[in-house]
């Protein structure tokens, strides 16, 4: 599909291949960055950029690639791989098998619901330490959701180690913003305050209609919390 005048972005739904091709400079990139994070977000598990076909003008506009992968880094089950030159493109894995995720309401009940799934990951990837702290992370990420996007949003959680990753993709374009700790005396305010407590990262990617705000928790963390 075209992203730009001069560069086009490749896609197919039965493979985890993108290509670019033609000529690509720093004024592309965003158009190109929206399409790959969307495509991230879409096709768990690695995705591979082939840039075998595509004339990168300007080193920002390659710098801006990698500004792209590290993006996602702390997305769950996602990456993002770019191959060039003459060398055979490798076949992406599949779909990881440790990973889970559900679509949900903007309504209230959806973080017994999100609470739930997180318990269900945990306990089954043996991290049962991370339950209570990723559903409170979890549940101010769907609060959010649905006190301000008010759209329908996707749950979507996997390990990695003795870390577990979560996010929360939704469509709406504001973006989370977390000022310190709120005032003793402010009323609200402080959903964004408890996930930087529990969580040793998070934050939020833009997406062409939407956003992706995920957070990473870890086990060693919780245990020398509790010791």
């Amino acid at each position: 599909m075209p992203t730009d005048a001069r560069c086009l972005v490749e896609t197919d739904d039965s493979s985890a291949t993108v290509r670019l091709t033609g000529v690509l400079d720093r004024a592309g990139v965003e158009a190109v960055a929206g399409t790959l994070l969307g495509r991230c977000w879409a096709r768990p598990g690695p995705v591979l950029v082939d840039l075998s076909g595509v004339r990168i003008t300007d080193p920002r506009a390659r710098e801006a690639l990698d500004e792209i992968r590290g993006a996602i880094a702390d997305w769950p089950a996602a990456d993002l791989l770019f191959v060039s030159g003459d060398r055979p493109v490798p076949r992406p894995a599949g779909v990881p098998p440790e990973l889970l995720d559900v679509e949900l309401p903007p309504v209230v009940e959806a973080a017994r619901e999100a609470r739930a799934l997180v318990t269900e990951g945990c306990t089954r990837w043996g991290l049962p330490e991370l339950a209570e702290p990723a559903c409170i992370a979890v549940t101010e990420m769907v609060n959010n959701v649905v006190a301000h996007a008010a759209t329908p949003m996707t749950l979507r959680l996997a390990p990695r180690g003795s870390a577990l990753h979560l996010a929360v993709r939704d469509h709406a374009a504001g973006r989370p913003t977390y000022a310190g700790p709120a005032p003793v005396d402010s009323v609200g305010g402080r959903g964004l305050l408890l996930i930087d407590v529990v969580a040793r990262r998070w934050g939020s990617t833009p997406l062409p209609d939407g956003k992706v705000v995920w957070c990473v928790l870890h086990a060693e963390d919780e245990t020398a919390f509790r010791n």
